[in-house]
């Protein structure tokens, strides 16, 4: 793109129009954010998954030993979002985008949390209402939190539910088993277990493993995927952090916390626990 863009001779007065998913999206916003040192893009997401991705300003490309290690925070001018573009998604990257939807519930409003499980036929069938309104809504949660820290130095911190599990799956199984969403959901029925096991409610894990069965989600670890492996992967993540795993850890559905000393022990636990679905 770096190519195309010097021949075409785009200048500081020039924008970039990132038309596809959340992959196109953030290799445009990336050349934006480089390019001439950044000039203006667009996000036209035409994937459910990429509602999450297309709000926030956060650009990346990924990289063999870990993901979103080379990046840059560019804000879009503008985020335009039609829903009969989703019409002709596939139903498991509906499944898979439904899950960053859903997670924005999960991490800070409960009743939303709650109405993704109850529209969950609807949005599985592309209902262009629940469609809007889920769409609305998740945007609208991450924009509230983005907005009060867009370089991610706390609070932004906690839109990572299931992220550091979740970006292990996705580099050791080379980023194409496993869809973005899917990686995503299994990582949250994890922090949900690490939830309990740091002092939350009996009854998170079921709650969060529901939610995300609703909406045809995996929940558990595959069995192919080594322990150790997946260890290894999030100590480049880069929420790993002077020996201590920093994870995001619900206290209950609709409310999260960051928690910066996690023990590696307790994650290895869950991952096995995963792994056999408890």
């Amino acid at each position: 793109m770096m190519t195309v863009a010097i021949e075409g001779k785009l200048d500081r007065s020039s924008a970039i129009l990132a038309l596809g998913g959340g992959v196109v999206g953030d290799l445009a916003g990336f050349v934006a954010a480089t390019y001439m040192r950044g000039i203006k893009f667009v996000q036209v997401p035409t994937t459910i998954l990429a509602h999450d991705s297309s709000v926030g300003g956060k650009v990346a490309v990924n990289h063999p030993l870990a993901k979103n290690m080379i990046g840059a925070f560019h804000q879009p001018e503008l985020v335009l979002y039609d829903v009969d573009t989703l019409q002709s998604l596939p139903p498991r990257d509906v499944s898979a985008g439904l899950s960053e939807m859903l997670k924005h519930g999960l991490i800070r409003d409960e009743a939303f949390a709650h109405w993704c499980e109850e529209h969950a036929e609807e949005l599985l069938a592309l209902n262009p209402e629940a469609l809007g309104y889920g769409l609305e809504r998740g945007c609208g949660i991450k924009a509230e939190i983005v907005s009060r820290d867009e370089r991610e130095n706390g609070e932004r911190a906690l839109l990572n539910l299931g992220h550091t599990i979740g970006h292990a799956i996705e580099a050791i199984a080379g980023y194409g088993e496993f869809l973005h969403g899917e990686a995503i959901s299994i990582g949250m029925a994890g922090s949900a277990l690490l939830g309990e096991k740091l002092g939350a409610p009996a009854g998170l894990y079921e709650d969060t493993v529901r939610m995300l069965r609703s909406l045809r989600l995996p929940t558990t670890m595959p069995a192919h995927l080594d322990t150790d492996a997946l260890m290894e992967a999030m100590m480049h993540d880069k929420k790993f952090r002077e020996g201590h795993m920093v994870f995001i850890i619900p206290d209950r559905i609709g409310a999260a916390r960051i928690v910066k000393d996690v023990p590696v022990s307790a994650v290895r636990d869950v991952i096995e626990m995963l792994r056999k679905g408890e």
